[in-house]
């Protein structure tokens, strides 16, 4: 967290080991977006190059936004970099958890190479991926290839929130990107549930008279 001590911060040591024992390429893979009442879930996978990786890259969750999008720039100047994005149709009709493991398995294959080895952030793997992966619970903040996913699908969600504030300018989508904020909520309240609102959750069905509110 910003201003605390961090008892971890990414490293390629995992990578650099397997790389030599086993070769490559190694990719990276996290999402961003599980949380929000609004918007895609988006996965990325990224395969470093060990001779030319981008200083400062760490779990995009303690990096400034600015710092983000400028490693962002690198990453994808100097990685092999795959996306994947879950839209709100398929949030609602797999669940976030399936979606986003759906996300990340075609953020592999937009890799367009068969890496040796996936590393996964969190304790599950996406299925349909054909090679090895390895879940790694917290790995955004201490695998590198993860952390450089984590900042390229946050970098990448955040760029398609803000296009979507400029079609639904009175949500403040550009702020709080779809979490459920007290501007969020509000914003629901008076203008309604857009298309991009997620059905699945219960803010939205509460909003939309699906749901009952708990006594």
């Amino acid at each position: 967290m910003r201003g605390s001590i961090r008892a971890m911060k990414a490293r390629f040591e995992l990578e650099a080991v397997e790389l030599a024992v086993h070769g490559g390429p190694i990719a990276g893979v996290d999402e961003a977006g599980r949380g929000p009442l609004a918007g895609p879930v988006v996965a990325a996978a990224v395969v470093l190059d060990p001779a030319n990786i981008p200083d400062g890259i760490d779990d995009s969750k303690v990096l400034e936004a600015d710092v983000r999008r400028s490693l962002c720039r690198q990453i994808l100047a100097t990685s092999r970099v795959g996306i994947g994005v879950a839209n709100v149709d398929r949030i609602d009709a797999d669940n976030i958890l399936n979606a986003a493991l759906w996300a990340m398995a075609e953020a592999v294959r937009d890799l367009h190479l068969l890496p040796k080895l996936v590393l996964v952030d969190g304790n599950k793997i996406p299925s349909h991926v054909p090679c090895e992966c390895r879940a790694i619970v917290q790995g955004d903040a201490k695998c590198l290839s993860i952390a450089a996913a984590s900042i390229v699908a946050k970098v990448t969600r955040d760029t398609m929130m803000l296009e979507l504030a400029r079609s639904y300018p009175d949500y403040g989508f550009e702020r709080h990107k779809g979490y459920g904020t007290a501007e969020h909520h509000a914003a629901i309240a008076r203008h309604g549930v857009t298309p991009h609102h997620r059905r699945s959750f219960r803010p939205v069905q509460l909003a939309l008279g699906l749901a009952a509110a708990e006594a």
